[in-house]
């Protein structure tokens, strides 16, 4: 099993005839994704790469389709259309991988998704990836912008806020021949969607994953509440690690999610409640993987 999305994942992505997201719908397609259509208005009827094809609306391309499953790769000021879009038109899950978009938008993204049933991820996030069998991973499913390769199939879950962490959490893992069910990058932004405590708790349900590896960052109070669930609730082994221990006090910080307020959402703050929950900190990001398969 799988969180999310597997390789059985009927995917469309929008905006997938501009540079960045044709890009990265052709290493998905390698990697096994199934992206069964692409969306960019006023270019229905076209094909991308002479295999997937494109329509004007998500709502045409899930009617043609079937697809649950849509990866935003559409510009930011436009990037909260698109998201509402995919809502309107009745997925499971929007993957928003665009950076930038203004948090007034996003706002209204929030507000218009109150009571409706899909889950988004993002935005400014790597996205997911399950790892499948084959070379290289080959037959899984791969939304967003991760690099694909160094995945390796298995059962050790990865949460996380930092898109480069997760791919060096990831990659200490493979390193020891240890493989991934899922991993998701949820994004920093401020105003997003899928939280820390959401997969989490995804992870705790699925029988296929057996550890938890959670990588957050300064600012915010997502780390300090999936924390306090993981205490109470959590039925495996968690490790985790924060990143922006030595970041200087009244700075802002890379991300704009990076804000750190009335004492709330340092790192030092996060790593009490990780001690707190029982969850292993590792003290440096090169020991994520080993932090976790010691308490394993």
């Amino acid at each position: 099993m799988a969180i999310l999305a597997n390789a059985d994942s009927k995917v469309i992505i929008q905006g997938i005839t501009g540079h960045f997201g044709a890009q990265h719908t052709r290493l998905s397609l390698a990697y096994g994704t199934k992206i069964v259509a692409g969306v960019t208005p006023g270019k229905a009827g076209q094909l991308f790469d002479d295999r997937v094809p494109i329509f004007n609306t998500v709502a045409e391309a899930r009617r043609e389709t079937g697809a649950t499953i849509s990866v935003v790769f559409v510009p930011a000021l436009s990037a909260s259309d698109a998201i509402l879009e995919g809502v309107q038109a009745g997925l499971d899950l929007i993957v928003c991988i665009t950076e930038f978009i203004p948090v007034k938008d996003m706002i209204l993204v929030k507000r218009a998704m109150r009571d409706k049933k899909t889950r988004l991820l993002g935005p400014n996030c790597p996205g997911i990836v399950t790892p499948g069998d084959g070379p290289e991973s080959h037959g899984g499913c791969r939304l967003g912008i991760s690099p694909g390769h160094i995945h390796k199939k298995g059962h050790i879950g990865v949460a996380s806020r930092s898109g480069t962490l997760t791919y060096e959490a990831v990659w200490q893992l493979t390193q020891r021949g240890v493989g991934q069910s899922t991993c998701v990058g949820i994004g920093g932004d401020p105003v997003n969607g899928t939280s820390h405590l959401d997969v989490v708790k995804m992870f705790n349900d699925d029988p296929d994953t057996h550890g938890i590896i959670m990588i957050g960052e300064i600012g915010g109070t997502s780390e300090e509440e999936a924390a306090a669930w993981i205490k109470g609730h959590c039925r495996k082994p968690v490790a985790g690690f924060v990143a922006g221990a030595t970041a200087p006090p009244g700075r802002r910080m890379g991300h704009a999610g990076a804000i750190i307020n009335g004492g709330r959402g340092t790192a030092a703050a996060k790593i009490a409640a990780f001690n707190e929950a029982g969850i292993a900190v590792s003290p440096t990001p090169s020991q994520i993987a080993e932090t976790l398969l010691k308490i394993m």
